[in-house]
């Protein structure tokens, strides 16, 4: 999907739109980085828009209900897609027998508000869009460089030392924003989803964001849908971005937390009942009585772990209506204008759509029913977020599964539960302990979400509280939770161990690389508290604890404050964001030597016929997510340079023949005992492509759940891949690898996987005239001398037929804007 900015036409619109490169050494210095004190204008005050076109969404609804009928009944999440459809009777009446049968059938084209991005994801969507030629970018978008900041010692060690030796690519970062029009927030600012969350996120508001945590907007009532950099540039490019119509499943909430239940044991509850895929191609809509009772926070909470892809529950996003909670949030953020709008649009009435609430009838696919008032919390477990274990049948668990009974570190913050109230209801814990002479057993880390957070905390000694206690504060950044964490407690590669934490991910090797780490999720609350024992089996509500005085401590329920009495603290200036004003002039720097940035080149288009000779690279057994395909952690670094972080490519998937892991055979290159040689499946596939040989990778159930992590199609795709057969496949990726130009199939029948083997040569039957009928049309593959013939499916549209014929979705793209020029 290459920049087309190499020795290629492309390159040619690319320059004659003004896409300067200049080295880093040398270069003149932008806007000083996070440490250095300089003025910055408020956040608040930024003039990139932050207010929905509520006027234009309403006008568009009414010609949705045009379409249906006046008797039509919509959900909430029906109502904010459909409002931001391109042109309406295309996408609703396409396929849908005249626009009955619209969820799951339909393809939407959709205009989305506001893209977001990373700073990890960022680097190759914006080398993507520098592809395009085009002097800004569409909509409103920002940059949030959060990712690439390691938690080791505390954030006035970790972040000066993360913004040194991530310079070039930061520098990257904000040259190209300040290029394009693009609003940077600098490193230390903030994690993406929480400085989503208090200045642009917005009842009615669709986004797009490149991180698959994005749908935590929809704690204020937006539509926010974690996507891969490819699609975040459709948005940027102004060009309609492609969604399957979801089903809808209605979350009805009844009752009302208290004491140890936290909102984060709603989405730990529901993870258990659904599944990492059971929320697939689903919608989740809360709703009902016990919505009113959480705050605006601890609904952004639930609709972290609710998010996409594998999403925590495999769903395409999860969304809140507008509630009297989220009023004071908009005030307590500065947000009057925003507030005063959404109200009178939520306000509308007569005949006429609501635009911010679902419909008195409308009709859910599936409903699941909760019942706050009974909620108990949960600890879900290890390796997976959807194995949830009621705290009270935690200890049970541990003896039975033999999980270690002790544990090394708890973890609290993150982008999923970093709010003020999540904080002082931890905080409250710690004083009750440290009044009992107690320390935590376990290490313990506090990550604010922003630096409005940490300010706030400071300011009103939450921190110091968690400080004074033996807690160490890291940056405001994402750190543990992706990998980006140096253990100093000297737990070994390999070594099995148990850790607690607040985040919303557990896989393998996800927190800190040791494949053998257990990471137990649960609320911060329970994690803190859990932290005073160091003991897995402990359960605080009816536990206690010995004290130096040798009385026993038992804690009581938690209680702390949704919002701060005083308002949030303003924080440091230095880590206010850029303007999105567009500086058409302004250099983007990039190294020509870097080995952590490099331009991208095309991929070549679809073959002119069938993929004869395919060569099985891999059989893949189990689980096989973003991580396994394109481990983060270390890897970061190479976001930016395809090339470098290709060497990662499904080094952590486990060879369904022998059990292995990253342990591939050259079928194709017998040594003299006749015996295929093994290698690393990178290495593998450096090779084959070398020589000119395409390849295919077979697996199972899910593929590519996990982080929306585009790199795990664009590697596959650079070093020579062009078929990925499995089960089924998580949705994100699945539409990842399509706009690389790679094909996605899906077995018809499971059982066909346990016949192919790797080291087979298959051929596809119907493939090519199948993208040349725009999807239609049946495929099938012939392994072997074609003995073997097995049925497959596909999910390919229209456009999506385009993109794998011209090579990738950018080839296309590019190709249209260089017809402009």
């Amino acid at each position: 999907m290459h920049s087309v900015c190499a020795r290629s036409r492309a390159r040619a619109v690319a320059l004659r739109k003004n896409v300067k490169f200049l080295c880093i050494t040398g270069a003149p210095h932008l806007r000083p980085l996070a440490t250095e004190t300089i003025p910055k204008t408020p956040a608040s005050s930024n003039v990139a828009p932050r207010i929905p076109p509520y006027k234009r969404l309403l006008g568009k609804l009414k010609e949705v209900y045009k379409v249906f009928g006046k008797k039509t009944q919509l959900t909430l999440a029906e109502k904010i897609l459909y409002s931001h459809l391109d042109n309406v009777e295309e996408s609703l009446l396409s396929n849908t027998h005249n626009g009955k049968e619209v969820r799951g059938n339909a393809t939407l084209k959709l205009k989305p508000d506001r893209v977001a991005m990373q700073d990890a994801s960022a680097q190759m969507a914006l080398l993507q869009f520098m592809s395009c030629g085009l002097p800004s970018t569409a909509v409103p978008t920002s940059i949030h460089c959060d990712h690439m900041i390691v938690g080791e010692r505390g954030a006035d060690v970790d972040l000066p030392a993360s913004i040194t030796g991530n310079k070039e690519v930061f520098d990257f970062l904000e040259s190209a924003a300040k290029k394009y029009g693009i609003e940077f927030w600098p490193p230390g600012a903030g994690i993406i989803h929480q400085t989503v969350l208090e200045n642009y996120a917005a009842p009615g508001l669709m986004m797009l964001g490149t991180d698959s945590h994005t749908p935590n907007a929809g704690g204020l009532g937006a539509i926010a849908i974690g996507v891969g950099g490819a699609d975040a540039v459709d948005a940027m490019v102004d060009a309609p971005w492609e969604l399957k119509a979801p089903r809808v499943l209605g979350v009805k909430l009844e009752g009302q937390l208290s004491g140890w239940a936290a909102p984060k044991d709603i989405i730990m509850m529901l993870a258990g009942l659904l599944t990492v895929r059971g929320g697939t191609g689903f919608i989740l809509e809360y709703f009902g009585p016990g919505v009113d009772t959480l705050s605006c926070t601890g609904m952004s909470t639930v609709c972290n772990m609710g998010e996409y892809n594998r999403a925590e529950v495999g769903a395409t996003t999860s969304i809140f209506p507008f509630t009297e909670s989220m009023k004071p949030y908009l005030r307590s953020t500065h947000r009057l204008d925003l507030l005063q709008k959404a109200s009178s649009y939520a306000a509308i009435g007569g005949k006429g759509p609501q635009l911010l609430r679902a419909d008195p009838e409308a009709v859910y696919d599936e409903v699941v029913t909760i019942d706050l008032s009974s909620l108990e919390p949960h600890i879900n477990g290890p390796f997976t977020p959807d194995l949830s274990t009621p705290l009270s049948q935690f200890k049970n668990a541990v003896k039975v599964n033999e999980w270690p009974e002790s544990f090394g570190a708890g973890l609290i913050g993150s982008c999923t539960n970093s709010s003020y109230q999540d904080m002082t209801r931890a905080e409250d814990l710690v004083k009750q302990a440290s009044a009992a002479g107690l320390e935590p057993k376990a290490d313990f880390f506090i990550t604010p979400g922003s630096e409005q957070i940490r300010a706030t905390l400071a300011r009103d000694s939450t921190l110091e509280t968690f400080s004074s206690a033996g807690g160490i504060v890291l940056a405001n950044a994402c750190g543990p939770c992706i990998g980006q964490w140096k253990r100093t407690d000297g737990v070994s590669k390999g070594e099995t161990n148990a850790i607690f934490s607040s985040y919303n991910r557990n896989f393998k090797g996800r927190n800190d690389g040791n494949p053998a780490t257990m990471n137990f999720l649960a609320s911060p609350e329970i994690v803190t508290a859990m932290s005073y024992a160091g003991s897995t089996t402990f359960n605080p509500l009816t536990d206690t604890i010995p004290t130096p005085s040798g009385d026993p401590f038992q804690f009581s329920p938690p209680s702390g404050l949704d919002l701060p009495s005083a308002g949030f603290a303003q924080g440091n200036p230095n880590f206010a964001p850029t303007p999105g004003i567009p500086s058409p002039d302004h250099p983007v720097i990039i190294s020509p030597s870097s080995d952590r940035l490099a331009v991208l080149e095309p991929f070549a288009p679809f073959p002119a016929g069938e993929l004869e000779g395919l060569r099985v690279l891999y059989k893949v057994k189990g689980q096989c997510t973003t991580d396994t395909i394109s481990a983060a952690g270390p890897w970061l670094k190479y976001k930016g340079h395809l090339p470098n972080i290709s060497a990662n490519t499904l080094i952590g998937a486990v060879n369904a023949e022998t059990g292995d892991t990253n342990v591939a055979y050259d079928h194709f290159d017998l040594a003299e005992s006749g015996e295929p040689p093994k290698s690393g499946i990178p290495q593998l596939a450096e090779k084959w492509k070398n020589q000119g040989k395409e390849w295919m990778v077979v697996a199972e159930s899910n593929y590519g759940e996990g982080s929306a992590r585009e790199h795990a199609a664009l590697q596959p795709r650079y070093l020579g891949g062009r078929v990925i057969l499995a089960k089924s496949f998580a949705r994100i990726h699945e539409t990842n690898l399509k706009k690389q130009g790679i094909v996605p199939l899906v077995f018809e029948n499971e059982s066909d996987y346990e016949t192919v083997r790797a080291g087979d040569v298959v051929s596809t039957v119907g493939l090519f005239d199948m993208l040349k009928n725009g999807g239609k049309g049946d495929v099938s593959l012939k392994v072997g001398k074609g003995e073997q013939v097995i049925k497959v499916k596909h999910t390919i549209s229209k456009d999506q037929a385009g993109f794998i014929l011209a090579g990738s979705a950018l080839n296309l793209l590019a190709k249209k804007e260089g017809s402009k020029v």
